[in-house]
């Protein structure tokens, strides 16, 4: 549908919205939403500011677009797991899909729910704000397919399914940390299979 950059810079048609926003969506992922300046998103987009406000408004709402996608990507691990047959089987997908998502040799390093929102100050609160809804309702996802687990003597009954939800969260998002600290995808696999072990029994 496009040319890929070889149309005229400063027009919002000229260029592929869907790489760019794929572009932007890295930046964000590698340097955090205050961290990555206007001149890094559209130097790594490919286009000038009057286009990028054209095609995507400003800054947050880019971002808010970049979230979108990465939820749709990268992250799109999580919503899969909770079509697995086993709360068990749902949790060892996602923290495994955590673990994979996090550690790609193509992608930064850690996870864009985590590192976009750390170390921001006020004028970061809108992607905080943001990244602190996607992260609750991710885990909102997993405490409403653990009780229905429950219901269904797929867990044992009187198991408490939001602190298994909190749990498989932290463990998930300490996962992201650490692999944004460099840890090998080995050690973050063992990370999450201890964590599995100590599952409820059914």
């Amino acid at each position: 549908m496009t040319d890929h950059g070889k149309a005229p810079i400063g027009r919002p048609r000229g260029f592929d919205a869907e790489q760019a926003l794929a572009r932007a969506m890295a930046v964000f992922w590698e340097r955090g939403y205050e961290g990555a300046s206007l001149t890094d998103l559209t130097g790594a987009m490919g286009i000038t500011r009057t286009s990028m406000y054209a095609a995507f408004g400003n800054k947050e709402q880019l971002f808010r677009k970049a979230l979108e996608l990465y939820t749709e990507g990268p992250a799109s691990y999580g919503l899969r797991a909770l079509g697995e047959p086993t709360a068990q089987a749902v949790a060892t997908a996602f923290l495994n899909g955590t673990v994979q998502a996090t550690t790609r040799p193509d992608c930064p390093s850690g996870c864009l729910g985590v590192q976009a929102s750390l170390a921001a100050g006020d004028s970061g609160r809108p992607a905080r704000d943001a990244l602190a809804g996607w992260r609750n309702d991710a885990r909102l996802h997993l405490e409403e397919r653990f009780r229905r687990a429950v219901d269904e003597g797929d867990l044992p009954r009187g198991t408490d399914a939001g602190r298994l939800a909190r749990y498989v969260m932290t463990v998930s998002f300490g996962i992201a940390v650490q692999a944004a600290s460099g840890l090998s995808r080995d050690d973050l696999q063992e990370v999450a299979d201890t964590a599995l072990r100590n599952w409820p029994p059914a």
